[in-house]
């Protein structure tokens, strides 16, 4: 199923694919785990293969990828140093200013910039990327927004659905899926 027209024109100028955590690459669960003794409260969090192909791939394309989260939480940062997930930025009670410093260090400009997310907090940044994504379960008012709704729900996939549609609009698919194969 083609995503239509204005997706692949919008995805054939990314450079930058920028998410949220909790809810688009994972199912948006948050786990705590009691330690024994006392010992405080861990946080685990579940993480689809499949978009971890998915941010290689990316990577190994050439297309930058980051997480903005609101959330902070070692298991995301040791998540995005296995998939060479270039910006992180944890514990963002807003995310725009994460944004702006990803636009500013990676030197794009917001129309070669894809953000996916799935809730309130994802509308600032979902209005002004080029290519704004909502996962296919996220709250109806960021959809409203976004230019694209992804067929797989958060931690389902999402990421590497993606991936997928920017380098198929950028004509780069048939290149990149020798370097995905094992």
């Amino acid at each position: 199923m083609s995503p239509g027209a204005e997706i692949e024109v919008r995805a054939r100028k990314i450079k930058l694919f920028l998410m949220d955590v909790d809810g688009t690459i994972t199912d948006g669960s948050v786990n705590l785990i009691s330690l024994p003794d006392g010992g405080g409260v861990a946080e685990m969090k579940a993480f689809n293969s499949q978009d971890g192909a998915g941010l290689k791939l990316a990577h190994i394309m050439g297309i930058r990828t980051g997480f903005i989260t609101g959330r902070k939480s070692p298991a995301v940062t040791q998540r995005a140093h296995e998939l060479s997930v270039e910006f992180v930025y944890l514990g963002q009670a807003t995310k725009m200013a994460a944004f702006e410093e990803c636009l500013q260090k990676a030197g794009v400009r917001e129309d070669e910039v894809a953000y996916m997310g799935d809730d309130l907090p994802d509308m600032p940044v979902a209005k002004r990327a080029g290519l704004a994504v909502a996962v296919g379960n996220a709250a109806a008012e960021l959809k409203a927004v976004c230019h694209y709704i992804t067929q797989a729900r958060g931690g389902q996939g999402t990421a590497r659905e993606v991936v997928e549609l920017i380098l198929k609009a950028q004509g780069r698919w048939e290149e990149a899926v020798p370097k995905a194969i094992a």
